[in-house]
């Protein structure tokens, strides 16, 4: 089940961070995780990653409250916690950041004139990023712990190949096939670059 403040798009269950390690609080699904499993799993996750889309730490420890409350109020019907919580966490950031960027008027002066992305580009780029980051939690545990060791922890393949038992040709196969199936999946979302 989606958050109630989730975007219509069709989306599957998923996340990507660099900050974001990849975890399973699922890892037995006949014996799933109680809420406070959850919250003890995946806080420092989401922080990070509400801090990654607002910027400001007390408006991202703020969303991530208000997403365990969320989670607490549809715990019966959410299957998959860890990516609802990510889901949740990503529409009431985007909420946030279009709520409040009314609050600073901008002087339309030169003085004041940047090359930063205008507010419209910086949510498309949380968009992509946020649609991204489902798409690899909905990925098989091998692959997501694969894209993990090379993008997260930045392992060059015979590094991988050392903590996962595979060739190294093996490695770079499955990543390959892996980031190939990601980005198919990204253009059918209709997320064709970077900035959405």
């Amino acid at each position: 089940m989606e958050a109630s403040t989730a975007s219509t798009h069709p989306m599957a269950d998923t996340d990507l961070n660099p900050a974001i390690p990849f975890r399973n609080v699922l890892a037995d699904p006949e014996d799933p995780p109680s809420l406070r499993q959850v919250f003890e799993s995946e806080e420092s996750a989401l922080l990070r990653y509400a801090h990654g889309l607002v910027g400001q730490r007390e408006t991202a420890q703020d969303l991530v409250q208000e997403a365990f409350f969320k989670l607490h109020r549809h715990w019966d019907e959410v299957t998959h916690p860890r990516a609802w919580l990510f889901r949740a966490i990503r529409n009431l950031a985007l909420n946030h950041l279009r709520d409040h960027r009314r609050e600073s008027p901008i002087d339309s002066s030169h003085e004041w004139q940047s090359d930063a992305p205008n507010p419209e580009q910086a949510l498309g780029r949380l968009e992509a990023v946020g649609t991204l980051q489902l798409l690899i939690a909905e990925l098989a545990p091998d692959d997501r712990t694969l894209i993990a060791l090379k993008y997260q922890e930045n392992l060059k393949y015979d590094q991988i190949s050392e903590r996962t038992g595979l060739s190294v040709g093996n490695v770079g196969y499955k990543l390959h096939h892996t980031l190939k199936n990601l980005a198919d999946s990204l253009r059918r979302l209709g997320v064709e670059s970077a900035d959405g």
